[in-house]
């Protein structure tokens, strides 16, 4: 015993090296991935956005941004297909091809990288619920492990079926598929709670043709409100079973909307400028709020510049996942700034609808026609610069844009003469139908 004594602590003193450099080497556990993207619900539809109609009426959404990150400049292409394909690509439509809703470039899971399937090939285990119908092949071609999906071609709210994991669904009464995609949702949570996981929730709430929800009154005519309040709830519910599963301190959730509202309203009473399908703010400038407890700051607002390419790098780098080589990016990781540090933010952001395009940077703004833009007033106006009168700041603005065009080029990438146009500004038509609110 008494030379035991002696000799533990000798033996302890050369097993630290070991245990220290086995602590050293153990991998980090990579956290978890939930993307909740809302479709067509802008940032005047949103509480903590400012919005006039819906303050304190999207507690939920509220949230996550009261103890996480509220971004102001998250831009997206202005409509869904386009906003979609880009962050499931990490690249620009004039690369992908998927210029509108109805362009005939849009690519197959064999043309473009993809996020899920990146992420799939680093050890996560991929699943999706939600709205797919604007992107081609299925979302198992694209990297999704578990997927339920629509059959339809839009109002997909009350219906007798679904498509899950390929194989259609009928139910003898109408079942309000939100819900279904909910419960598949939280299924697929509790049973990969173990492994990492990327989940890819793109609600089609609050698309239009709007309906009315299991929450509406029975004497409801106009449903839009409770369109955004179940959305919001869905947030809730995830955010709930989260918590319950113990996963909340492993899991980077992600809110965004696909692109600015039909139903543009009102900002700490001012009307936001344009809507869905145009190139103003009120259609490519979107709600998006990062919650990561205990690792991203609570409460911050952050001003940097992002794009829907980013969650391509950033997504990756948070995965420890591998770019796929062989590929031009657009994608610009903020995972940095998701940790709570500086990192490097964009100078620009560029968005393209169709045949139209801009770069912009924090206080301008210039179009693929040459028109240059004030945005301090952002995003309830943007001011015209002509060129005679421009100051020294707007003349060194439009030599750095201009300088964004000729080194990306848009013009020779793909591009798509059935685009509508929109004409100067991208102030153009909504051609979408417009829905009872």
């Amino acid at each position: 015993m008494k030379h035991t004594i002696t000799l533990l602590p000798l033996a302890l003193a050369l097993l630290a090296p070991l245990a220290a450099l086995h602590a050293a080497d153990a991998p980090t556990k990579k956290p978890n991935i939930l993307f909740i993207l809302t479709d067509d619900e802008g940032l005047s539809d949103v509480g903590c956005y400012g919005s006039d109609r819906f303050k304190g009426k999207t507690p939920n959404i509220d949230a996550l941004a009261a103890t996480g990150l509220r971004f102001t400049h998250g831009f997206a292409p202005p409509l869904c297909c386009p906003s979609r394909t880009t962050l499931n690509t990490g690249r620009y439509l004039f690369r992908n091809g998927a210029l509108s809703n109805t362009s005939p470039h849009i690519p197959s899971a064999t043309d473009e990288p993809s996020l899920a399937r990146t992420l799939k090939q680093a050890g996560y285990v991929t699943g999706m619920a939600g709205k797919w119908r604007q992107m081609k092949d299925t979302p198992g071609d694209w990297g999704f492990d578990e997927w339920l999906t629509d059959p339809s071609g839009t109002g997909w709210f009350w219906e007798k079926s679904y498509i899950k994991n390929g194989q259609t669904i009928e139910t003898p009464e109408p079942v309000y598929c939100p819900d279904v995609c909910m419960e598949f949702t939280l299924d697929f949570l509790r049973r990969h709670r173990e492994q990492p996981f990327y989940f890819y929730f793109p609600t089609h709430l609050v698309h239009g043709q709007i309906h009315r929800t299991p929450d509406s009154k029975p004497d409801a005519k106009k449903f839009y409100n409770d369109d955004i309040a179940y959305a919001d709830k869905q947030v809730g519910q995830l955010m709930a079973e989260l918590d319950k599963l113990g996963l909340r301190e492993n899991t980077l959730i992600v809110f965004s909307g696909d692109n600015g509202s039909v139903h543009a309203d009102k900002i700490n009473g001012r009307m936001i400028d344009g809507h869905k399908h145009t190139l103003l703010e009120g259609g490519s400038r979107v709600p998006l709020i990062a919650n990561w407890k205990g690792t991203a700051p609570a409460g911050k607002v952050v001003d940097d510049l992002v794009d829907f390419s980013d969650f391509f790098a950033t997504f990756a780098e948070l995965a420890s996942a591998k770019m796929p080589e062989g590929v031009t990016f657009d994608s610009h990781s903020f995972a940095p700034q998701l940790r709570g540090e500086r990192g490097t933010p964009r100078d620009w952001v560029f968005v393209q609808l169709g045949a139209e395009w801009y770069a912009r940077e924090q206080g301008f703004k210039l179009m693929h026609n040459g028109e240059l833009f004030d945005m301090s007033d952002a995003p309830f106006a943007q001011k015209a610069v002509p060129a005679e009168s421009a100051s020294a700041d707007a003349k060194a603005a439009r030599v750095r844009l201009q300088a964004v065009f000729d080194k990306l080029s848009p013009a020779t990438g793909k591009t798509d003469s059935s685009a509508p146009k929109k004409g100067k500004g991208g102030k153009g038509k909504q051609n979408a139908k417009t829905e009872p609110k």
